[in-house]
C-alpha cells in the first residue's frame, strides 16, 4: 500500500449557514454540507468523482492526488470555527487573547482577514483554553 498524503482542508461557514470545506492546493475540490459531517463526505465524494473523471478521460491525475491513499487535515477558518464552536463568546476570546473584540468579529464574519500573526495567537489562546479545560476537575 502506498503512503498516505494528507493534503490541508479548509473549513469555513457557507452563505446559507452550511459549511464548505475546500482544499487550497487542489483547484475545484470542495465539499458543502448542512453539517460539519456532511461537507467532509461530500469532500471525500468529490475526491472520488474527480479521480474516477481523471480515469474516464485518460488524464493524467495531479501529483497531489496520485497516491490513491489520500486524507485530510482540517483546519478552520474564523467563521467556521465560530460555527463549529458557537459557545466560544467573542468578545470573551478577544479579551482572553488582547485583541479588539470588534475586530474579532469582522474576522468571524469575513469582514478582515487576519495576518498570520493574529492567527497564531488566536490558535495559542484557544490550545491554552483546550488545555485548561483538558486538565479540569470537578
Amino acid at each position: 500500500m502506498s503512503e498516505k498524503k494528507v493534503l490541508t482542508a479548509i473549513i469555513e461557514k457557507a452563505s446559507d449557514g452550511g459549511y464548505g470545506i475546500y482544499v487550497p492546493d487542489i483547484e475545484f475540490l470542495f465539499g458543502y454540507g448542512l453539517t460539519e459531517q456532511e461537507a467532509k463526505q461530500d469532500l471525500m465524494e468529490t475526491l472520488e468523482e474527480r479521480l474516477e473523471d481523471y480515469k474516464d478521460r485518460q488524464i493524467e491525475i495531479p501529483v497531489e492526488l496520485n497516491s490513491g491513499n489520500i486524507g485530510f487535515k482540517y483546519h478552520y477558518d474564523f467563521s467556521g470555527f465560530f460555527q463549529s464552536f458557537p459557545f466560544f463568546n467573542v468578545s470573551a476570546l478577544a479579551k482572553e487573547a488582547g485583541l479588539n473584540s470588534s475586530l474579532l468579529r469582522k474576522y468571524k464574519e469575513g469582514l478582515a482577514i487576519a495576518s498570520p500573526a493574529q492567527k497564531k495567537r488566536l490558535e495559542g489562546v484557544i490550545h491554552g483554553i483546550a488545555e485548561r479545560l483538558r486538565i479540569a476537575a470537578f
